[in-house]
């Protein structure tokens, strides 16, 4: 079965981008197909750091959009679309005129959100904006940022949360990065593997931080693990 699935959160700074990442690494390693598809036209984080996986989408083209089904109706694969900032409205117009939700039922394809979140109010606001535009129609995961927040009491205590929990929806935890060692993979637009295989030459990560991004992707990847990634 393909499945296409949304990185978002809707607000710019959360993390969307690295979960990204992530998810990408993490199938690359597992040997799992996947194409990657970046909404981001200023930046493209996506794009530096997996361009051989990865091609730009753009959210506000109709027939781009409709590409991701086509894909996806093409072959065994993952889909995954790293959703820039204030993105969702696209989206969510796309599914809803053309009843896309319906179709990749028909189709076998799954639709999976992941909800990047910081421990902000305003992210709270979001994910139950999300979870009432979807319903029980689409697959959700909630994703806790550490990276990007360290009391995320607001959530736990939300009516989001118990939303959630009644629904089954996984909510995994990302550890934050040791700063400078993140710092440095994306000055030099690296990948995860990358960052923890290349260890000579200039761009290199020294022995410590490449032990801190091999701990940080076992729990990562764990937590994928256990949301069915």
């Amino acid at each position: 079965m393909s499945a296409i699935h949304f990185v978002g959160g809707e607000k710019g700074g959360v993390g969307k981008s690295v979960v990204a990442r992530l998810l990408a690494q993490y199938w690359i390693d597992r040997e799992l197909p996947w194409h990657g598809f970046d909404t981001d036209r200023s930046r493209g984080t996506l794009l530096r750091h997996y361009a051989e996986y990865t091609e730009p989408l753009d959210v506000h083209d109709t027939a781009q959009l409709d590409q991701l089904i086509e894909v996806a109706a093409n072959g065994d694969q993952r889909l995954l679309v790293d959703l820039a900032a204030q993105t969702e409205a696209e989206i969510y117009n796309w599914i809803e005129s053309g009843a896309v939700i319906d179709l990749a039922g028909e189709l076998g394809i799954d639709l999976r959100f992941w909800h990047v979140m910081d421990d902000g109010k305003d992210a709270v606001a979001l994910l139950t904006r999300l979870l009432d535009h979807y319903n029980d129609n689409a697959g959700f995961v909630v994703v806790l940022n550490q990276g990007r927040g360290t009391d995320f009491k607001l959530f736990h205590e939300s009516d989001a949360a118990a939303r959630v929990q009644r629904a089954g929806i996984p909510v995994i935890e990302l550890r934050a990065l040791n700063r400078p060692s993140m710092l440095h993979i994306d000055r030099h637009d690296k990948s995860f593997w990358a960052a923890i295989n290349h260890g000579d030459g200039d761009t290199a990560l020294g022995i410590m931080q490449r032990q801190r991004v091999k701990v940080w992707l076992k729990h990562a990847f764990a937590e994928f693990e256990r949301a069915g990634a």
